[in-house]
C-alpha cells in the first residue's frame, strides 16, 4: 500500500509522533493505521499525544546573540525537574540558536534542527522524557549592541528570566546593569510613547474613579489625575524608572551619563501568564485512584 502524506499526517495527528516515525510505522505495517498506532506505542513514540493536554508552565528561557541581533525563547515543560535535565537544556539551546534565523514562533517550529523540524524534535523529546513540552514564544531584538542577562540560570544562557537590552553607545557593563534592572523591576514599556494606549486609558479611568470618591471639585480631580498618571508612567517605563544601581538617577539619565542610549529591551519569564490548575492533595490522590 502506498504511504501517502495524508496517511502520515493522520497518524501524526492521532499519536503526536514525529513525521519520520509516523512514516516508518506505516511502512512497517503496510499502511494499516491501527497496526501503525500499536507499532508506535510499542516503541514508546505515541506517548506525546497523551501528554499534550497537560499544563507545561515550567521550563527555561534561553537567550542568544549573534552580532547586533538577539533572541529570547521560552520552552516549557511540566516540571522544574525536567528543566534541570541536560538533555532538555541541550534541546532548548538548539532551539534558541535556530530562532536567530526566523521571525516568529510558527516559523521556529518549522525550522531545521539537526535534520528534523523543531516541532518534530520536541515531539520526540516528549516521548523520551515523558512530559508535555512546548515552544511557547520568542522575541527578537536588534541594535548597535545587544546584551543578555539570565536570572536564576540553570546553565549558561538559560534560566527562569531572560533579558535582552539594545544599546546605542555605552558598553556591555552598562547593558548588563540595565538588563538586571529589567529582570528585577519588569517595566511595561521602554518609554511613554511605547506604552499600550488601552493600558494607559484603563489606569486613567481607575484613578478618576478613585479621585471622584473623594468628593473633591472637578478641577482639583483633574490635577490629581495628572499627577497620578505621571507617576504611573514613570513607574511603568524603563527609561523613567529609578535605576536600581543608582536610585538618584532614572535609567534613561544613567545611560545618558554613560554616553549611551537604551533603544529597546525584551524580558521573558518562564510561565508568565499561564494559569495552572491546582488541586488539593486529596483530589490528586482520588484522581490517581480512578486511573
Amino acid at each position: 500500500m502506498a504511504i501517502t502524506a495524508a496517511l502520515v499526517k493522520e497518524l501524526r495527528d492521532s499519536t503526536g509522533a514525529g513525521m519520520m516515525d509516523a512514516k516508518k510505522a506505516l511502512t512497517e505495517t503496510n499502511g494499516d493505521m491501527e497496526a501503525a498506532v500499536d507499532w508506535l506505542r510499542t516503541k514508546g513514540l505515541a506517548k506525546a499525544a497523551k501528554k499534550s493536554g497537560r499544563t507545561a508552565a515550567e521550563g527555561l528561557v534561553a537567550v542568544v546573540v549573534d552580532g547586533g541581533k538577539g533572541v529570547a525563547v521560552e520552552v516549557n515543560s511540566e516540571t522544574d525537574f525536567v528543566a534541570k535535565n541536560g538533555e532538555f537544556q541541550e534541546m532548548v539551546s538548539g532551539i534558541a540558536t535556530a530562532a536567530l534565523g526566523v521571525a516568529d514562533v510558527e516559523a521556529l517550529k518549522a525550522a531545521d534542527l539537526g535534520g528534523k523540524s523543531v516541532a518534530d524534535v520536541l515531539t520526540d523529546k516528549i516521548a523520551t522524557i515523558g512530559e508535555n513540552m512546548s515552544v511557547r514564544r520568542m522575541a527578537a531584538l536588534e541594535g548597535e549592541t545587544v546584551v543578555t542577562y539570565v536570572h536564576n540560570a540553570a546553565t549558561a544562557g538559560m534560566g527562569k528570566i531572560g533579558v535582552l537590552v539594545a544599546l546605542k553607545g555605552g558598553d556591555e557593563a552598562l547593558g548588563k546593569q540595565v538588563a538586571m534592572h529589567i529582570a528585577a523591576v519588569n517595566p511595561a514599556a521602554l518609554s511613554e510613547a511605547d506604552m499600550d494606549p488601552a493600558v494607559v486609558e484603563k489606569e486613567k479611568q481607575v484613578q478618576m474613579d478613585i479621585a471622584r470618591e473623594s468628593g473633591k471639585p472637578e478641577q482639583v480631580i483633574e490635577k490629581m489625575i495628572e499627577g497620578r498618571m505621571k507617576k504611573f508612567v514613570a513607574e511603568s517605563t524603563l527609561l523613567n524608572q529609578q535605576f536600581v544601581v543608582n536610585p538618584d538617577l532614572t535609567v534613561g539619565a544613567a545611560a545618558a551619563e554613560a554616553g549611551a542610549e537604551v533603544t529597546g529591551f525584551v524580558r521573558l519569564e518562564v510561565g508568565e501568564g499561564i494559569e495552572v490548575e491546582k488541586e488539593d492533595f486529596a483530589a490528586e490522590v482520588a484522581k490517581a485512584a480512578q486511573g
